[in-house]
């Protein structure tokens, strides 16, 4: 029942864009930020790893490993990425445009975060995402998701139709 109700009711449409407006601004604010600011993703990435040692480590061994082996030697990336998928995310969001995808990338950012030892807004931006996700196209009702969804599932036919008829020689 909460499922079907977040999936197609009307008021849960809603009730859902003031949740993705919010969502939106918050991951649009930090990603313009970042971008305008110079933002170097080098000292969060080495001080999540210092946060992996002590009697209470507050990162995982697992994701420090990914950090120390993977993310710190290619932080130039990551700081490319980050401030692009946090505007990009924000704008999907707000736009109501593929909300799905924009919700699902902005809960694996919100998770490296919270990985990463930082609580801050994190936990409570996730927690609102999974409802968007929950809902699916129905977060994006009042969005372009209304225009969108219709024509990606209208090529998504004309493609299956295609594949489904024998090639002739």
């Amino acid at each position: 029942m909460f499922v079907k109700f977040f999936r197609e009711n009307v008021i849960a449409s809603a009730l859902l864009l003031v949740a993705r407006l919010y969502l939106g601004y918050e991951w649009m604010n930090a990603g313009i930020h970042k971008l305008t600011g110079g933002f170097d993703a080098s000292g969060f990435l080495k001080g999540a790893l210092a946060g992996a040692s002590g009697d209470h480590p507050n990162v995982q061994g697992w994701w420090a490993a990914f950090l120390e082996n993977f993310a710190i030697p290619n932080a130039d990336l990551f700081s490319t990425l980050i401030p692009i998928g946090e505007t990009l995310v924000g704008l999907g969001l707000i736009l109501g445009c593929l909300t799905t995808a924009a919700a699902f990338f902005g809960a694996v950012m919100n998770f490296a975060f919270l990985f990463s030892g930082t609580v801050s807004t994190n936990a409570q931006m996730v927690l609102l995402t999974v409802f968007i996700l929950v809902a699916g196209a129905n977060a994006g009702r009042f969005g372009l998701d209304y225009y969108v969804m219709p024509f990606i599932r209208k090529q998504m036919d004309k493609r299956k139709g295609a594949a489904s008829r024998p090639v002739k020689a």
